[in-house]
């Protein structure tokens, strides 16, 4: 009988065995259908421009920007009173706004009116996020495009591109993340900081590279990605009130599937970020522009605690929590945001 059971668990071990190694195998490959070119579903107020990058012929960045857009009003009550913030040297400001994780641009379809009357605004698409590129493995020849030095960047790749020497960035998420690396490898370009909800405190699994590129976790990786971008599903997690959610924001926040190949794009992004930690919150002390850090009360991603202390270890930062807000307050509570930001830009002192 013994003998019988240690035959069946061997049996049963080896069954498991082969399903985790086949059943990933088992994901269709085939990419989703969709557009070839962005601009053939872009909205109204979509503008793109090419950035280099090695290895290829340009990477597209799908981008709004409120100096060309008309539709953009300011969103500041005109008791407020006119805008005075500008950079010691009395140049206008311009902002460049960086969406989250699964997000794009449209995330700050509310905050360019905020920002509009303190200067130019632009809001782009990561890639591969969004109607901006979604470059597959095997069309590249040079560095990878999802890496997080790459994302970098091309962040500065667009600053070059529309002529923009020095910015305010304003960052959601893993934007937030993002703002906070360029602010440290360029603090000349950097003028400051707006943070919301950054991913900083906050640590992701973290794979060897070459688990992380088995076939089998390449497959999960894509199960994964159209999980994360057929419904979008971080967006109603990131509401404190999924409710306020209407069919526009949904329909912006799912643009990308309007596009051919999003899937396979987001999958090889995923593929490469498991093996890259987030290191970031290692050298906040030397990030000293201005910074205004916000948290919605009810951030269910970035909980108040890790924001505040990412505030709290910035030289040179103020914090603002927003009560009934989760962890996208530019969608959800733009009011609420509109109001903070416009006082500290009111009264901050930007180099």
């Amino acid at each position: 009988m013994l003998r019988f059971l240690a035959r069946f668990l061997v049996f049963v071990l080896a069954v498991l065995l082969i399903v985790a190694v086949a059943g990933p195998l088992l994901v269709d490959p085939t990419p989703a259908p969709g557009a070839t070119r962005a601009e053939t579903v872009a909205t109204a107020d979509s503008r793109f421009v090419s950035i280099p990058f090695a290895g290829t012929n340009g990477l597209n960045l799908h981008y709004l920007d409120s100096a060309i857009d008309p539709a953009v009003a300011p969103s500041i009550d005109s008791a407020i009173g006119p805008a005075a913030a500008r950079a010691a040297d009395g140049r206008e400001l311009t902002f460049v706004l960086l969406h989250g994780f699964t997000f794009n641009a449209f995330t700050w379809n509310h905050t360019l009116g905020t920002l509009a009357p303190f200067g130019r605004a632009l809001a782009y698409d990561q890639i591969p996020y969004g109607l901006s590129a979604k470059p597959l493995p095997g069309t590249w020849s040079g560095p990878n495009p999802y890496a997080k030095a790459s994302a970098l960047e091309q962040l500065f790749a667009f600053l070059d591109a529309l002529g923009i020497e020095r910015a305010v960035l304003v960052g959601n998420s893993s934007g937030g993340t993002l703002a906070l690396e360029a602010a440290l490898a360029a603090p000349e370009r950097v003028q400051g900081l707006i943070l919301l909800g950054p991913w900083v405190q906050s640590q992701r699994p973290n794979l060897p590279d070459w688990f992380a590129t088995l076939p089998q976790m390449q497959r999960i990786s894509l199960l994964l990605a159209r999980y994360l971008g057929g419904n979008s599903p971080l967006l109603d997690y990131s509401y404190a009130d999924p409710t306020r959610i209407d069919d526009e924001r949904r329909a912006l926040t799912g643009i990308h599937r309007r596009m051919a190949n999003w899937d396979a794009a987001w999958a090889a992004l995923l593929t490469h970020s498991l093996s890259e930690p987030v290191l970031i919150s290692q050298h906040l002390e030397a990030i000293t522009q201005p910074a205004l850090v916000i948290s919605g009360s009810v951030d269910q991603v970035v909980p108040i605690a890790d924001t505040r202390a990412t505030a709290e270890a910035l030289p040179n930062a103020t914090l603002e929590i927003l009560p009934g807000c989760g962890h996208v307050p530019q969608e959800e509570c733009p009011d609420q945001v509109a109001r903070v930001v416009t006082d500290w830009l009111r009264t901050v002192s930007l180099p």
